[in-house]
Formats: C-alpha cells, sequence, structure tokens
C-alpha cells in the first residue's frame, strides 16, 4: 500500500512537472499588423464628387502578422499576437476582433505616438488590388530584450513584416529571432515591401529562421536571380533552413538542402487575393503544430491561400480546420 501511494505521488509529480514545461502557446506571430477597409468590385474611382456603387464593403486585421494568425486560430491553433496598434478606434477594433477568435493579446502594444497602420483597397473584378496605405503604430512595435523570454513561450515562432517594421528593423528582430532558436522554437519569417535596405538585413536573419516564406517576386528581387532554385540557393546560403516561395496563381516552390519540389494552387473562384500570402503562412505553421510533414503542411497552406481568395479579406473563407480539410481533399488543382 505504501509503494502504491509512493507511486502515485511520483506519478502526479512528473505529470505536473510535463505540464508546467508545455509553452503556453503553440505559436506566437510577430509583426505587421494593420485594418485594412476593403471594397469589390471597383473598376474605376468615380471622378470628381461622383458616387459608384458596389458588392461588398469589409474591415479586418490584415498585414504580415496579422493575416497569419488569424488563419492558425480559425485552425484550433493557441495563438498569441505581439504587434502595435494605436490608442483609436482601429487599434480597439483589431483587438476586439482578435478577442473573439481566442487569439492571446496580452503582448499587444498601444502606441501612444502614432494611430494604426490601415489600408483602404479597391478590389478589382479580377481580384487584384492596389493598395493605399498609411504606416502607423507597426513601426512602433518594439520587443525589449527582457521580454524575449515571453514572446518566446511557444513551440513556433512567426516573424512577419520586416521592412515596415522601422523599430524592429534596426537589428532588434534578429536579436529575437536568435533567442528565438537557443530557446528551442521553430522559427519562420515573412516580410513586405523589400527594398536594398532589407536585402542587408538578410545576413542577420536568416541564419536564425528555419522556414524562409516570401513571395516569388519578392524572392526574385532579393536574390537578383529569376528562377526559383537560383533564389533559394542564394537565401539557403545565407543560413535559412528551407524557403518556401509563395507563387500566386502557380502555387508554391519549396526548396530545402536536402530536397525540391512544387506545390500546385488550388481552383477557386477569385474574390479578392489580399492575405492570401499571410494565410498560407497561418495554415502552414498551423499544420506543423499538428505534426504534418513539410509536404503536407505546403498542401495545407495552400488550402487556406485559396479559401481566402475565394472571399474579400485576409481571412475570408476559412471556417475551421475541418472544412479546410475537407476543401483540400476534394478541390481540383491548377495546372501549372
Amino acid at each position: 500500500m505504501l509503494l502504491h501511494a509512493n507511486a502515485l505521488r511520483i506519478y502526479v509529480f512528473l505529470a505536473h512537472r510535463v505540464e508546467t514545461n508545455l509553452s503556453k502557446f503553440d505559436a506566437v506571430f510577430v509583426g505587421l499588423t494593420t485594418l485594412d477597409i476593403s471594397g469589390r468590385p471597383v473598376s474605376a474611382i468615380p471622378e470628381g464628387g461622383g458616387v459608384a456603387f458596389i458588392e461588398e464593403i469589409r474591415l479586418n486585421p490584415a498585414g504580415t502578422a496579422a493575416g497569419a494568425v488569424m488563419n492558425a486560430a480559425k485552425l484550433g491553433i493557441r495563438c498569441a499576437t505581439v504587434a502595435c496598434v494605436g490608442q483609436d478606434e482601429k487599434g480597439d477594433f483589431i483587438a476586439d476582433v482578435y478577442r473573439r477568435k481566442g487569439i492571446d493579446c496580452s503582448m499587444l502594444q498601444r502606441s501612444q505616438r502614432s494611430a494604426t497602420s490601415a489600408t483602404i483597397l479597391p478590389i478589382r473584378p479580377d481580384g487584384s488590388r492596389p493598395a493605399l496605405h498609411a504606416r502607423g503604430a507597426s513601426d512602433d512595435l518594439f520587443i525589449a530584450d527582457d521580454q524575449f523570454d515571453a514572446v518566446c513561450d511557444a513551440r513556433f515562432l512567426h516573424h512577419g513584416g520586416t521592412g515596415l517594421l522601422k523599430a524592429m528593423d534596426q537589428g532588434q528582430s534578429a536579436r529575437l529571432l536568435q533567442h528565438a532558436k537557443q530557446s528551442g522554437l521553430v522559427t519562420s519569417f515573412d516580410l513586405i515591401a523589400p527594398n536594398a535596405h532589407t536585402r542587408g538585413m538578410l545576413d542577420t536573419l536568416l541564419p536564425h529562421v528555419d522556414y524562409f516564406m516570401p513571395s516569388m517576386e519578392e524572392a526574385f528581387f532579393l536574390s537578383g536571380t529569376s528562377s526559383p532554385a537560383d533564389a533559394a540557393r542564394y537565401f539557403l546560403d545565407r543560413g535559412a533552413g528551407t524557403c518556401i516561395f509563395k507563387w500566386g496563381a502557380k502555387g508554391s516552390y519549396i526548396q530545402a538542402k536536402s530536397e525540391t519540389f512544387h506545390v500546385p494552387a488550388f481552383r477557386v473562384q477569385v474574390s479578392d487575393t489580399c492575405g492570401c500570402g499571410d494565410s498560407y503562412c497561418g495554415g502552414f505553421i498551423a499544420a506543423l503544430v499538428k505534426g504534418w510533414g513539410l509536404r503536407q503542411a505546403c498542401t495545407l497552406a495552400s488550402a487556406v491561400s485559396a479559401l481566402v481568395a475565394s472571399g474579400l479579406g485576409s481571412d475570408a473563407g476559412v471556417v475551421d480546420f475541418a472544412e479546410t480539410l475537407a476543401f483540400m481533399h476534394s478541390a481540383s488543382i491548377l495546372e501549372a
């Protein structure tokens, strides 16, 4: 009886030890968070003070980090956001949407000096989207070294928005990613609006990145190459673990040190392409959290991206994991 009691105490102790060693979150999403005001379809802007009638207008959180975290949360992943919004109605709206989706906002920063970053998007009938963007609080996002442990209380860290994160782009993003890797997290990285300065930052960022996830257009620009294989080699040589290039209707191109493959896009009636690349990242990370392999994860990511393209906004079309999985198994693919 005494032996049984001791064994029970040891079991409870070990169970508690395992439980307390679990990460607080499956994934933390750091970076660009904006409010999108989207309308569709827009064929032309009326002249002067004229009025044109369209079918749909929607407000939704968006951006390289926001589009990823919202879709990952819809797929059932325990998510947290690390972003900066203003002390304004736009920031309140984003925080409210996040909380209703179950996204942890305890590390959401509120800027005292800048309005929430926002974009007006007149969506063309073919789903393409010119953008009118007002930079704002995302430039004020700053994660100090003593906050790194809290941010990295997760299994995965996705950093999105380098290029439009003024304070973090001065070297702090690289330090955060380095800390995440040293803490045992799997890291993924996306960027936006790259320029010559962005290219110079990659040497410090990529050695701490497991999955580098730009668009194909961004990959070509940053690498100065014109083929997917050459572009991937450029980034792999600079330390990236695996390159995943989002390629629109062509799907995605994946190159790791030991394998290269292409995942086609799914066929949908395109309504709005806003946030498709960001949602791809969210779907990919959700699949990794669920233990899926690389090819399977990219296939789920393609399904999420296609569903988003079928509606208006950066999380449109995605309901939950079960419906996304059903779509992935039933939808036809686009020929490359």
